[in-house]
Protein backbone atom coordinates (compact mmCIF):
# COMPACT_ATOMS: atom_id res chain seq x y z
CA UNK A 1 0.00 0.00 0.00
CA UNK A 2 1.31 3.41 -0.91
CA UNK A 3 0.26 6.94 -1.68
CA UNK A 4 0.20 7.75 -5.38
CA UNK A 5 2.79 10.46 -6.11
CA UNK A 6 0.87 12.20 -8.89
CA UNK A 7 -2.19 11.90 -11.09
CA UNK A 8 -1.67 9.92 -14.29
CA UNK A 9 -1.72 12.03 -17.43
CA UNK A 10 -2.71 11.01 -20.94
CA UNK A 11 1.01 10.93 -21.74
CA UNK A 12 1.55 8.51 -18.86
CA UNK A 13 -1.22 6.19 -20.11
CA UNK A 14 0.24 6.12 -23.62
CA UNK A 15 3.74 5.57 -22.25
CA UNK A 16 2.45 2.61 -20.19
CA UNK A 17 0.98 1.11 -23.37
CA UNK A 18 4.28 1.53 -25.23
CA UNK A 19 6.22 -0.02 -22.36
CA UNK A 20 3.67 -2.84 -21.89
CA UNK A 21 2.90 -1.79 -18.31
CA UNK A 22 -0.71 -2.86 -17.63
CA UNK A 23 -3.00 -0.15 -16.29
CA UNK A 24 -4.97 -1.16 -13.18
CA UNK A 25 -8.19 0.70 -12.51
CA UNK A 26 -11.37 0.28 -10.50
CA UNK A 27 -14.76 1.87 -10.07
CA UNK A 28 -15.61 4.03 -7.06
CA UNK A 29 -18.67 6.10 -6.25
CA UNK A 30 -18.01 7.68 -2.88
CA UNK A 31 -15.30 9.12 -0.65
CA UNK A 32 -14.11 6.05 1.31
CA UNK A 33 -13.81 3.66 -1.63
CA UNK A 34 -12.17 6.30 -3.82
CA UNK A 35 -9.76 7.17 -0.99
CA UNK A 36 -8.83 3.50 -0.54
CA UNK A 37 -8.33 3.08 -4.29
CA UNK A 38 -6.04 6.10 -4.47
CA UNK A 39 -3.96 4.94 -1.51
CA UNK A 40 -3.67 1.49 -3.10
CA UNK A 41 -2.09 2.99 -6.21
CA UNK A 42 -4.68 2.52 -8.96
CA UNK A 43 -3.96 4.33 -12.21
CA UNK A 44 -7.53 5.46 -12.85
CA UNK A 45 -10.96 5.48 -11.25
CA UNK A 46 -14.18 5.06 -13.21
CA UNK A 47 -17.33 6.48 -11.66
CA UNK A 48 -19.46 3.97 -13.51
CA UNK A 49 -23.20 4.01 -14.02
CA UNK A 50 -22.88 0.65 -12.25
CA UNK A 51 -23.11 2.84 -9.16
CA UNK A 52 -26.81 2.97 -9.85
CA UNK A 53 -26.94 -0.74 -9.03
CA UNK A 54 -24.31 -1.25 -6.34
CA UNK A 55 -24.85 2.06 -4.52
CA UNK A 56 -28.39 3.18 -5.33
CA UNK A 57 -30.11 -0.18 -5.57
CA UNK A 58 -31.49 -0.01 -9.11
CA UNK A 59 -31.92 -3.42 -10.80
CA UNK A 60 -30.00 -2.22 -13.89
CA UNK A 61 -27.93 0.80 -14.89
CA UNK A 62 -30.69 2.23 -17.08
CA UNK A 63 -32.57 4.30 -14.46
CA UNK A 64 -29.46 6.23 -13.40
CA UNK A 65 -29.76 9.98 -13.98
CA UNK A 66 -27.17 12.57 -14.84
CA UNK A 67 -27.79 14.30 -11.51
CA UNK A 68 -27.07 11.06 -9.64
CA UNK A 69 -23.88 10.53 -11.63
CA UNK A 70 -22.66 14.04 -10.83
CA UNK A 71 -23.26 13.41 -7.13
CA UNK A 72 -21.36 10.11 -7.24
CA UNK A 73 -18.51 11.54 -9.32
CA UNK A 74 -18.14 14.60 -7.09
CA UNK A 75 -17.86 12.37 -4.04
CA UNK A 76 -15.29 10.12 -5.71
CA UNK A 77 -13.25 13.15 -6.74
CA UNK A 78 -13.17 14.40 -3.15
CA UNK A 79 -12.01 10.97 -2.02
CA UNK A 80 -9.32 10.68 -4.70
CA UNK A 81 -8.09 14.16 -5.66
CA UNK A 82 -4.87 12.82 -7.22
CA UNK A 83 -6.23 10.05 -9.44
CA UNK A 84 -7.29 10.22 -13.10
CA UNK A 85 -11.09 10.16 -12.84
CA UNK A 86 -13.52 9.15 -15.57
CA UNK A 87 -17.24 9.92 -15.45
CA UNK A 88 -19.59 7.42 -17.07
CA UNK A 89 -22.28 8.97 -19.27
CA UNK A 90 -25.63 7.44 -18.21
CA UNK A 91 -28.26 6.31 -20.65
CA UNK A 92 -30.10 9.26 -22.17
CA UNK A 93 -27.38 11.80 -21.44
CA UNK A 94 -25.65 11.65 -24.84
CA UNK A 95 -27.74 9.67 -27.34
CA UNK A 96 -30.34 12.36 -28.24
CA UNK A 97 -27.92 14.81 -29.88
CA UNK A 98 -24.30 15.99 -30.06
CA UNK A 99 -25.33 19.07 -28.07
CA UNK A 100 -26.75 16.94 -25.24
CA UNK A 101 -23.54 14.92 -25.24
CA UNK A 102 -21.30 17.96 -24.94
CA UNK A 103 -23.44 19.70 -22.30
CA UNK A 104 -23.63 16.63 -20.06
CA UNK A 105 -20.01 15.60 -20.56
CA UNK A 106 -18.94 19.12 -19.62
CA UNK A 107 -20.94 18.79 -16.40
CA UNK A 108 -18.67 15.92 -15.38
CA UNK A 109 -15.64 18.11 -16.02
CA UNK A 110 -16.85 21.38 -14.48
CA UNK A 111 -19.10 20.17 -11.64
CA UNK A 112 -17.40 16.92 -10.62
CA UNK A 113 -13.79 17.60 -11.61
CA UNK A 114 -13.58 14.57 -13.91
CA UNK A 115 -10.58 14.24 -16.20
CA UNK A 116 -12.48 12.33 -18.89
CA UNK A 117 -15.79 10.69 -19.70
CA UNK A 118 -16.78 7.26 -21.01
CA UNK A 119 -19.73 6.44 -23.23
CA UNK A 120 -21.08 3.29 -24.81
CA UNK A 121 -21.59 2.58 -28.48
CA UNK A 122 -19.63 2.62 -31.70
CA UNK A 123 -20.55 3.97 -35.11
CA UNK A 124 -24.08 4.92 -34.08
CA UNK A 125 -22.63 7.41 -31.56
CA UNK A 126 -19.87 8.88 -33.73
CA UNK A 127 -21.48 12.32 -34.08
CA UNK A 128 -21.81 12.62 -30.32
CA UNK A 129 -18.28 11.34 -29.68
CA UNK A 130 -16.75 13.70 -32.21
CA UNK A 131 -18.68 16.65 -30.76
CA UNK A 132 -17.34 15.91 -27.28
CA UNK A 133 -13.79 15.47 -28.57
CA UNK A 134 -14.06 18.70 -30.55
CA UNK A 135 -15.24 20.36 -27.35
CA UNK A 136 -11.93 19.52 -25.71
CA UNK A 137 -13.23 16.63 -23.61
CA UNK A 138 -11.26 13.39 -23.26
CA UNK A 139 -13.55 10.55 -24.32
CA UNK A 140 -13.17 6.82 -23.74
CA UNK A 141 -15.23 4.44 -25.86
CA UNK A 142 -16.95 1.32 -24.52
CA UNK A 143 -17.61 -1.70 -26.75
CA UNK A 144 -18.40 -5.38 -26.45
CA UNK A 145 -21.10 -5.98 -23.88
CA UNK A 146 -22.53 -2.50 -23.32
CA UNK A 147 -24.91 -2.74 -20.32
CA UNK A 148 -27.09 0.18 -21.40
CA UNK A 149 -27.94 -1.71 -24.61
CA UNK A 150 -28.28 -5.28 -23.35
CA UNK A 151 -31.78 -5.56 -24.82
CA UNK A 152 -30.29 -5.41 -28.32
CA UNK A 153 -27.95 -8.30 -27.45
CA UNK A 154 -30.71 -10.43 -25.92
CA UNK A 155 -29.40 -9.92 -22.38
CA UNK A 156 -25.98 -10.10 -20.77
CA UNK A 157 -24.17 -12.18 -23.39
CA UNK A 158 -20.48 -12.57 -24.16
CA UNK A 159 -19.54 -10.63 -27.29
CA UNK A 160 -16.99 -11.23 -30.05
CA UNK A 161 -17.43 -15.01 -30.25
CA UNK A 162 -19.13 -14.98 -33.65
CA UNK A 163 -17.56 -13.61 -36.82
CA UNK A 164 -20.31 -11.01 -37.15
CA UNK A 165 -19.91 -9.80 -33.57
CA UNK A 166 -16.11 -9.66 -33.85
CA UNK A 167 -16.13 -7.76 -37.15
CA UNK A 168 -18.75 -5.28 -35.93
CA UNK A 169 -16.80 -4.59 -32.76
CA UNK A 170 -13.55 -4.11 -34.67
CA UNK A 171 -15.23 -1.72 -37.11
CA UNK A 172 -16.71 0.23 -34.19
CA UNK A 173 -13.32 0.39 -32.47
CA UNK A 174 -11.57 1.71 -35.57
CA UNK A 175 -14.33 4.27 -36.09
CA UNK A 176 -14.07 5.48 -32.50
CA UNK A 177 -10.30 5.78 -32.84
CA UNK A 178 -10.77 7.91 -35.95
CA UNK A 179 -13.28 10.06 -34.06
CA UNK A 180 -10.62 10.87 -31.48
CA UNK A 181 -11.28 8.74 -28.38
CA UNK A 182 -8.17 8.38 -26.22
CA UNK A 183 -8.87 4.75 -25.27
CA UNK A 184 -11.46 1.99 -25.54
CA UNK A 185 -12.89 -0.36 -22.92
CA UNK A 186 -13.87 -3.84 -24.14
CA UNK A 187 -16.32 -5.73 -21.94
CA UNK A 188 -17.15 -9.44 -21.79
CA UNK A 189 -15.18 -10.86 -24.70
CA UNK A 190 -12.91 -13.90 -24.96
CA UNK A 191 -9.22 -13.08 -24.84
CA UNK A 192 -8.39 -13.93 -28.45
CA UNK A 193 -10.82 -11.62 -30.29
CA UNK A 194 -10.25 -8.85 -27.74
CA UNK A 195 -6.48 -9.07 -28.26
CA UNK A 196 -6.96 -9.06 -32.03
CA UNK A 197 -8.96 -5.82 -31.82
CA UNK A 198 -6.33 -4.22 -29.57
CA UNK A 199 -3.59 -5.27 -31.98
CA UNK A 200 -5.20 -3.23 -34.76
CA UNK A 201 -5.54 -0.01 -32.74
CA UNK A 202 -2.99 2.65 -31.86
CA UNK A 203 -4.77 3.80 -28.71
CA UNK A 204 -4.88 1.91 -25.39
CA UNK A 205 -7.49 -0.84 -25.16
CA UNK A 206 -8.54 -1.87 -21.67
CA UNK A 207 -10.67 -4.78 -20.61
CA UNK A 208 -13.28 -5.80 -18.09
CA UNK A 209 -13.81 -9.48 -18.63
CA UNK A 210 -11.89 -9.39 -21.93
CA UNK A 211 -8.80 -11.43 -21.11
CA UNK A 212 -5.27 -10.53 -20.13
CA UNK A 213 -3.73 -9.47 -23.46
CA UNK A 214 -4.90 -5.85 -23.35
CA UNK A 215 -3.36 -2.64 -22.05
CA UNK A 216 -5.01 -2.84 -18.64
CA UNK A 217 -7.82 -4.17 -16.49
CA UNK A 218 -10.91 -2.70 -14.83
CA UNK A 219 -12.92 -4.22 -11.97
CA UNK A 220 -16.06 -3.06 -10.21
CA UNK A 221 -15.03 -2.16 -6.66
CA UNK A 222 -18.03 -3.90 -5.12
CA UNK A 223 -17.05 -7.15 -6.89
CA UNK A 224 -13.41 -6.76 -5.90
CA UNK A 225 -14.32 -6.57 -2.19
CA UNK A 226 -17.46 -8.76 -2.29
CA UNK A 227 -19.80 -5.94 -1.36
CA UNK A 228 -22.63 -6.66 -3.84
CA UNK A 229 -24.87 -9.66 -3.20
CA UNK A 230 -27.31 -9.99 -6.17
CA UNK A 231 -24.76 -11.37 -8.65
CA UNK A 232 -21.08 -11.39 -9.57
CA UNK A 233 -19.83 -11.58 -13.16
CA UNK A 234 -17.83 -14.62 -14.29
CA UNK A 235 -14.70 -12.49 -14.72
CA UNK A 236 -14.82 -10.69 -11.36
CA UNK A 237 -12.48 -11.72 -8.56
CA UNK A 238 -13.02 -10.93 -4.88
CA UNK A 239 -9.68 -10.20 -3.24
CA UNK A 240 -10.71 -10.16 0.41
CA UNK A 241 -9.96 -13.87 1.00
CA UNK A 242 -6.43 -13.20 -0.25
CA UNK A 243 -5.75 -10.37 2.19
CA UNK A 244 -7.77 -11.48 5.24
CA UNK A 245 -4.75 -13.07 6.93
CA UNK A 246 -2.56 -10.09 6.03
CA UNK A 247 -5.09 -7.77 7.65
CA UNK A 248 -5.29 -9.94 10.76
CA UNK A 249 -1.48 -10.00 11.01
CA UNK A 250 -1.44 -6.21 10.58
CA UNK A 251 -3.78 -5.79 13.54
CA UNK A 252 -1.94 -8.40 15.63
CA UNK A 253 1.31 -6.58 14.98
CA UNK A 254 0.07 -3.16 16.01
CA UNK A 255 1.79 -2.04 19.24
CA UNK A 256 -1.28 -0.10 20.33
CA UNK A 257 -4.64 -0.89 18.74
CA UNK A 258 -6.36 1.96 20.55
CA UNK A 259 -3.85 4.45 19.13
CA UNK A 260 -4.14 2.82 15.68
CA UNK A 261 -7.89 3.40 15.75
CA UNK A 262 -8.43 6.62 17.69
CA UNK A 263 -5.44 8.56 16.38
CA UNK A 264 -4.52 7.05 13.01
CA UNK A 265 -7.96 5.64 12.17
CA UNK A 266 -6.25 2.76 10.39
CA UNK A 267 -7.85 -0.22 12.12
CA UNK A 268 -10.89 -1.02 10.01
CA UNK A 269 -12.55 -1.50 6.65
CA UNK A 270 -10.67 1.33 4.95
CA UNK A 271 -7.37 -0.50 5.45
CA UNK A 272 -8.85 -3.85 4.47
CA UNK A 273 -10.23 -2.45 1.20
CA UNK A 274 -6.93 -0.71 0.53
CA UNK A 275 -5.10 -4.01 0.96
CA UNK A 276 -7.51 -5.79 -1.38
CA UNK A 277 -7.17 -3.15 -4.10
CA UNK A 278 -3.38 -3.12 -3.74
CA UNK A 279 -3.37 -6.90 -4.22
CA UNK A 280 -5.44 -6.48 -7.39
CA UNK A 281 -3.08 -3.78 -8.71
CA UNK A 282 -0.10 -6.06 -8.10
CA UNK A 283 -1.76 -8.97 -9.93
CA UNK A 284 -2.65 -6.78 -12.92
CA UNK A 285 0.92 -5.47 -13.11
CA UNK A 286 2.38 -8.97 -12.97
CA UNK A 287 -0.13 -10.43 -15.42
CA UNK A 288 -1.53 -12.85 -12.84
CA UNK A 289 -4.98 -11.32 -13.22
CA UNK A 290 -7.20 -12.15 -14.99
CA UNK A 291 -5.59 -15.39 -16.17
CA UNK A 292 -7.68 -18.24 -17.60
CA UNK A 293 -9.78 -18.55 -14.43
CA UNK A 294 -11.31 -15.09 -14.86
CA UNK A 295 -11.51 -15.01 -18.66
CA UNK A 296 -14.29 -16.17 -20.95
CA UNK A 297 -13.51 -19.36 -22.91
CA UNK A 298 -14.01 -19.78 -26.63
CA UNK A 299 -14.46 -23.03 -28.54
CA UNK A 300 -11.87 -24.09 -31.10
CA UNK A 301 -14.53 -24.05 -33.80
CA UNK A 302 -15.57 -20.49 -32.88
CA UNK A 303 -11.97 -19.29 -32.89
CA UNK A 304 -11.34 -20.96 -36.25
CA UNK A 305 -14.33 -19.09 -37.71
CA UNK A 306 -12.97 -15.80 -36.39
CA UNK A 307 -9.53 -16.46 -37.85
CA UNK A 308 -11.15 -17.06 -41.23
CA UNK A 309 -12.39 -13.47 -41.24
CA UNK A 310 -10.61 -11.16 -43.67
CA UNK A 311 -10.43 -8.66 -40.82
CA UNK A 312 -8.31 -11.01 -38.66
CA UNK A 313 -4.62 -10.23 -38.99
CA UNK A 314 -2.33 -13.26 -39.07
Amino acid sequence: MSHKPAKRSLTDLYRMKQQAIPVAWVTAYDVPFAHAAERAGVDMILVGDSGGMVQLGHPTTNPVTMAEMITLASAARRGAPNTFLIGDMPQGSYEPSPRDAVVNAMRFVKEAGADAIKCEGGQRQLRQVKAMVDGGILVMGHLGLTPQSTASFGGYRVQGKSRESFERTLEDALALQSAGVFAILLEAMPEEPAAQIARQLRIPVYGIGAGGKLDGQLLIMHDLVGFYQPFRPWFAKCYLPQVARKFADYLDGAPDLKHLGRVERRDGLLVLVEMAVAEYVAEVRSGAFPGAEYSYPIKDSELAALRASEKWLG
